[in-house]
């Protein structure tokens, strides 16, 4: 019923819920170099489901239908993203899942090859954008982006976010800080696109520089949601909260429990005809008569902050 990533490579030890916890089946972070005293780190498991799934279509690959993500480790930072394919593309023969999957495997490979600043994530999707314009075939398509840097050293994390996906940092039990959406006009989000000489001016297309960029200091033990739209869609914050309660330790395989439990919570309201998800309200709020969970892919990554050792 599900497919799940698999990132515990990491050997940390978090304190969560007054717990403190070792993974002793993880491994080194990459990039080279060795951590240093005080360093942090994040313990990340993914799970999602793409919306055709129902009728046995799932990529292979860190995809979940149009959905990527990818999740990479330097010695500098921790880095992740998740991006959301727009599916309109479909309508003229393009595949919109290359289009956010390039754009996910490039970002993956400028953090492993050392091309980015901690506190810069602008500057990763940027870069990434731009080899995907000079390509020498034209990769057409659309694509939001939410990508989530931790710098090691400093603590602090520095998210860009472009568009509907979004991320969730969890303390205590509550959410302290979140990401905000981007809209053009209802359900017509933010996003990055390459389109064919005779569409340009017509497709919607935002540059990297407008998403919006946040910093801040992280502790041990904070949760750190990134998901595409297909969860904040079906599923509230209380709902995801809920969810969250049940990761108990820092562990991996409790990571990656809760990470799959959310995704097919999400999964199955997207399905409910009767169920009032948070799409639904905000199509009311804009003068449509709508009900129901919003059927699309869905892509969870689920970290939590802890201390590195390489």
């Amino acid at each position: 019923m599900f497919s799940v990533l698999s990132y515990g490579r990491l050997v940390a030890r978090a304190v969560l819920g007054g717990l403190s916890q070792t993974d002793p089946r993880a491994g080194g972070g990459g990039g080279g170099g060795g951590g240093s005293s005080g360093d942090y780190g994040l313990v990340t498991a993914g799970c999602g489901f793409g919306k055709d799934f129902r009728k046995g279509l799932l990529k292979k690959g860190a995809c979940y239908g149009d959905d990527a993500c990818f999740v990479a480790r330097h010695r500098s930072a921790d880095v992740l993203g998740v991006a959301d394919g727009v599916g309109g593309w479909r309508d003229y023969g393009v595949d919109p899942s290359q289009f956010s999957g390039t754009l996910m495997r490039t970002c993956e490979r400028l953090v492993k090859e050392g091309r980015f600043v901690p506190s810069n994530p602008v500057g990763i999707l940027t870069t990434s954008y731009c080899e995907l314009l000079q390509n020498k075939v034209p990769l057409l398509g659309s694509s939001t982006a939410c990508i989530v840097v931790l710098d090691r050293s400093s603590h602090r994390l520095h998210t860009a976010n472009l568009g509907d996906s979004g991320f969730l940092v969890v303390r205590g039990g509550e959410v302290v800080h979140r990401s905000d959406e981007q809209q053009h006009y209802f359900n017509t989000p933010f996003q990055l696109s390459i389109a064919p000489p005779e569409a340009e001016g017509v497709v919607l297309s935002d540059s990297p520089d407008a998403a919006d960029s946040t910093s801040f200091d992280v502790q041990l033990g904070d949760i750190i949601l990134t998901a595409t739209d297909g969860l904040f869609d079906n599923m509230p914050d209380y709902m995801i909260l809920q969810e969250l309660k049940k990761l108990k330790n820092s562990n991996y395989e409790s990571i990656q429990r809760t990470a799959r439990s959310i995704a097919e919570q999400a999964h199955e309201l997207a399905y409910d005809p009767n169920y009032m998800s948070p799409f639904a309200q905000f199509a009311c709020d804009n003068g449509l008569n709508v009900r129901g969970g919003k059927p699309d892919d869905i892509t969870v990554l689920l970290s939590i902050v802890a201390e590195y050792t390489d």
